[in-house]
Formats: C-alpha cells, structure tokens, sequence
C-alpha cells in the first residue's frame, strides 16, 4: 500500500498563521495565550470543515508548548509537540460524542479529569460532535464543566448549536466559525496545486471552491478527486463533467436566445441539458444566479459581490450592458417563481419550459425563424343545412337559417325566448322565441351567418381571411397587432348633444335590439344624458325598473356599447343604464302575472268582487 495522504490531512494547518478564513479567531485565541486569561471551556461552532477542530489541536499544542514562539506559534521541538505529532501525547485527549454519548462515557471522562498531565501544564480535552450528548449526559457533565480542575481545559465543538443545552452554553466562551469564502479557498488551492505540481486555471479552482460551499476540507477533497480524474493537467472542461456541474456557457447563450426572442432555440437547449442528465430545478437555479450575477455586473459599485475569475466577470459585464435592468428585474422574477411552483406542478417539464417561453417575450421580441409553409387555401363552407321548421316543414330560400334554431328555444343558448330575468323585466312580447340577438363572436348563431344588417368591423373580415393558413406564433402577434390598429379609430370624435340626438334611434335598429319590440321601444323611448369626466364621455339612459336595469347590464350593455361607439365612432364613449325616478315616470304598466290581476281588479269591481267571495290568491 502506497504511503498517499489525502491533502485535508497532508496540508492541515498547525499554527493559527496558517488557518484560513478565520483571522479574529486566531487572533483572540493568541492574545488569550500570552495574556494567560485561558477559560476553562471553550465552544467552536460553525459549519463542517472550516477548523474548528483543526484549531482545537492547535490551540492545546499551544497552551502546553515549552518554547512559543514570537507570534505565539508552537515551536514543534519541544517534548509536548514532539508526542502530539507522533500520537502519543497524554495531556491532549480527544473524544467523539456520536459514539461516545452515555453517562457512562462521561463519568469515565470525569474520572480520567483528576488525573494531572505528565507533561506540559494542562489536560485538553477536546470533545467532538459535543450536541450528539445525551440529555443524561449533558447533565452529568454540568458539575465538572462549571468546576474543573486547574489542569483541565475542555474543548466542545459541534456543527449544531442550537442542540446543546442553554446550561453548558452559559460555561462556555463561543466562538463562531464562518463559512471560508470562495477567494481564501481559490488561493489556498492555488498554493497547495503548485505544491503538488498540478496545472490548473482560475475557472476550474473556482467551480471547485463553489461546490465546496464554504468549506475547506470538502474542497480539498474535491481537488483530490479532480486530480485523480484529470492528472497534474486539469481543464475545465473535464472539471465541470467530473463534478457533474453546469457549464455557464449555457447561461450566456440562453440569455442571448431570450433578448433576441427565440424561445425555439432555449426550449433545444433546455432539452440538451435534461439530456446530460441535470436535474431541471437545479438548472432554473442555476438560470437565477446567471441573471443575478448579471444585475450585480450592471450596477456600479456592487463587483465585491462576484466572486468570479477575472475572465468570468468580463464577460458577464459584457452581456449586462446589452440588458436593461427592468428586463433582468423580470427574468429574475419568472425564474424565482417557477423554482417556487416546480414541486406543485403536474408537468414540471412543461413548467419550466413555460418559464423559458416567458422570459423569451419579456424583451418584446419575436426572433423565432420559422420554416415557410405551404399556403392552404381554405374550400367554401358548405350550403347551410336547412333546418325544419316545428310544423315538419323546410326552411324557405330566404329564411334565415338562425329562426329555425331560436324556434327550437336556443337563442343564445338560453332556453326558450328570453330567460326569467328577461320576462320579469318585461320585455317579453310573445313573439321572443322567433326574436334575434347580437350573437356574440364565437356563438353557434354567428357562426350559422349574421344578418346582412349586422355592422363587421374590418378586424373580423381580416381575421375571416386568415383562418385558412397554418399560423405561427409570431404570425398570430403581427395579425393582433394589425386588429388593433384597425379596430382604434384615428381620431375619436367628439359626441355632442346633436350627434347623440342623431345616433341614439339607430342603436334601437340594431338587430340585438330590433329583434325585441318590447326591448327596442324601451331603449328607443329611454331619456339619455351625455356628461364628461376625467376625458371619458358618458351616455346615461334611463329604464322604468330595476329589473330591466339589472337585465340590461348583464346581458345587453357591453354589446350596445361597442355597437353604440361605432355608430358615433368614438372608442372613449361609455354606455351606463339607470332607473327613472318615479316622479318622472307615467302610469306603470303592469308586466308580472300578479300587477296584471291587481290592475283588472282596480279596473272591473265585478272581477273585484268575484275574486273576492271565492277568496282568491293573485299574487
């Protein structure tokens, strides 16, 4: 067997010099020594591989050094630096509490405690995963925490403070050890690759740093596995496959696809990299960071937070310019809450893909490159089907094939005629089933054919042509874009009193209206008034009832407004229904079953009368 030690091993540190990312420690540490203000406990705490272990060896090596040096270090020749190199030094002891936990196991500690060390001047006990202590032994332990002997120093360390009871806390100095950072860890890779004759560059020293989190021990041993993988010539290539890491690259080309638009080409990419075998979460975290790297490269003052090579921060610097902040403000918001929404969504793979087609439009650009497509001409609509008549008989040549269905009780898919609410607020006539409405875009009544009357718009004889061809995505945007150029008219003109005057019997003619009589004398008769606030002008008409008011506004009112604003061509017209008060108001006519018996009654006394001796109920 090979006489290879692994580098956390090899370059462990042994003096507080040579401990990396935690100068204030190190430095309280010394100056406590050569002051000779030792506290009988110590707790270090703080994440895995940062040297809190490291630093208690060193600290005991210290204490118990007969010839310091200048800088307080242990001058390694002494009796008691000699036995701890080699192993065998008996006034530094060391323990593990995840298998060592019992009261049994401390009550030995205990008893070994009051034994004096036989060299050096004090015992270090250093306790390691202190929090893996029973509640036991935590208790047992109190007593001799709070009043050891002379000689005894104890050492705690553990990565879970939070687990140690407030008790053992409150006989302890804590110190709280950092996560090293991703610059102390390249440099001290640097150093130790050079010392082991390994070629490596910057990228590929920072893809091992940030995967090691903080921690030294795990990147060097990430660095050992590295070697293993590459040899003394490591490229970052090799690097980012051995570590199973994302190659930037791929943010920097997705960010180009979403400026130009080009959802096609990210949705490949994102297929290329679920191909290799990346988890899809992590790839949108991994989209996150790129974007906010990228506003941390775009605002002065901030590139301390890039802890990137050189090479990296140019470049990211480089796309940032070409990216407005509100953009990448965006980007970052869809990324974040579709990392939210992965673990709810019954697809995840569709929800992420949706994301990236999100973020291709944020720019307002379209850059798909389609292939072009033969055009196919749309055949003529076959000759409507007539439809029998409820006597059994054909519909005639100029029978509008919408009364065969309104006949059959489907007017706006409603039922017979008019619903309840239409009846109740009296504009039912008795001839509403074979009535007509507006039927709005899309109903199986405009699809059957609208009456030649019927005011079309140029937007929907454009969208009409259109429907034969195969469109694509951006081919959909342009045509939105042509409707609602067509549909805005140039200039709104403005409505007056006259205008209004002119324009108001024509919407009563509309076929929405006319096919009602009742419901056409109502809004032909209604008492209008034009008023204007805040640039919008406002027709108001008046109906005799809340019932009518509350039918019109849900069934009526958004159809007679556009129909109304392009009567008086003007888009900034709004149509609002009210009820006339009663003062205003003639004589009521009785609509619902029970005013028409009431009105009879007040009319005829006989009929009064009859009603009355048979005791009749005509509500």
């Amino acid at each position: 067997m090979s006489d290879y030690i692994v580098s956390a091993r090899k370059y462990r540190p042994e003096s507080f010099g040579a401990l990396i990312g935690q100068d204030t420690i190190a430095r309280t540490l010394s100056n406590s020594i050569q002051r000779g203000q030792l506290a009988h406990a110590y707790l270090f705490c703080g994440p895995r591989g940062v040297g809190k272990t490291t630093t208690a060896r060193i600290f005991a090596k210290m204490i118990n050094c007969s010839n310091p040096g200048p800088e307080m270090e242990p001058c390694g020749k002494c009796e008691s630096c000699i036995s701890f190199q080699e192993g065998r030094s008996y006034c530094i002891h060391e323990m593990d509490a995840a298998s060592n936990n019992s009261v049994d196991d401390i009550k030995a500690l205990m008893d070994q405690v009051r034994i004096p060390p036989q060299v050096g001047k004090y015992s270090v006990y250093i306790i390691d995963e202190v929090h893996m202590l029973s509640t036991q032994a935590f208790n047992a332990f109190l007593k001799t925490l709070e009043e050891p002997p002379a000689h005894a120093v104890f050492i705690l360390a553990t990565t879970e403070k939070h687990k140690i009871l407030p008790t053992i806390l409150s006989r302890c100095q804590t110190y709280d050890f950092n996560r090293i950072s991703i610059t102390d860890i390249v440099r001290n890779l640097r150093d130790i690759a050079g010392k082991e004759g390994v070629t490596i560059d910057d990228r590929s020293l920072h893809v091992i740093a940030a995967k090691a989190d903080g921690a030294m021990r795990d990147a060097l041993t990430i660095f050992d596995q590295t070697v293993a993988f590459c040899g003394t010539d490591v490229r970052y290539e090799d690097v980012i496959r051995n570590l199973n890491v994302l190659d930037e690259e791929y943010g920097f080309s997705l960010v180009e696809d979403f400026l130009a638009g080009d959802y096609g080409k990210a949705l490949l990419t994102f297929d290329e990299i679920l191909a290799k075998g990346f988890n899809a979460l992590h790839f949108m975290a991994s989209l996150s960071a790129h974007f906010r790297n990228l506003i941390v490269s775009r605002t002065a003052g901030l590139e301390s937070l890039l802890e990137l090579p050189d090479s990296s921060k140019k470049r990211y610097n480089e796309q940032a310019l070409r990216c407005t902040l509100q953009f990448l403000y965006d980007a970052l918001a869809v990324t974040t809450a579709c990392e939210q929404g992965y673990k709810q969504a019954n697809s995840p793979r569709l929800h992420m893909e949706f994301a990236l087609m999100k973020l291709s439009f944020l720019n307002g650009r379209t850059g798909v490159t389609t292939a072009p497509r033969p055009v196919v001409v749309a055949e003529p609509a076959a000759e409507p089907i007539p439809v029998p008549s409820p006597s059994g008989q054909g519909t005639g040549a100029g029978h509008d094939p919408s009364e065969g269905v309104a006949a059959r009780g489907l007017v706006n898919g409603r039922g017979p005629g008019l619903d309840r609410a239409g009846r109740e607020a009296g504009f039912s006539d008795g001839t509403e089933s074979h009535g007509r409405d507006l039927p709005s875009e899309g109903s199986a009544q405009h699809q059957g054919g609208a009456p030649e009357s019927e005011v079309v718009t140029p937007a929907r004889t454009r969208r009409k042509a259109k429907t034969g061809a195969a469109l694509s995505i951006s081919a959909m945007l342009e045509e939105k874009e042509e409707v609602a150029e067509s549909e805005a008219p140039a200039q709104d003109v403005p409505l007056t009193a006259e205008i209004l005057a002119d324009a108001w019997p024509k919407l009563s003619e509309l076929p929405m209206i006319a096919g009602q009589p009742r419901l056409k004398n109502a809004i032909a008769a209604a008492k209008t008034e034009l008023s204007e606030a805040d640039g919008v002008q406002k027709v108001t008409f008046y109906v005799t009832n809340g019932a009518q008011q509350k039918w019109i506004q849900e069934n009526k009112l958004r159809g007679m407004e556009e129909s109304f604003r392009e009567i008086v061509s003007s888009r900034s017209v709004r149509l609002e229904v009210e009820v006339l008060p009663e003062d205003e108001q003639g004589p009521k006519k009785p609509y619902m079953p029970g005013e028409q018996a009431m009105d009879l009654m007040a009319k005829n006394p006989a009929v009064r009368d009859f009603v009355t001796e048979l005791g009749l109920d005509v509500k």
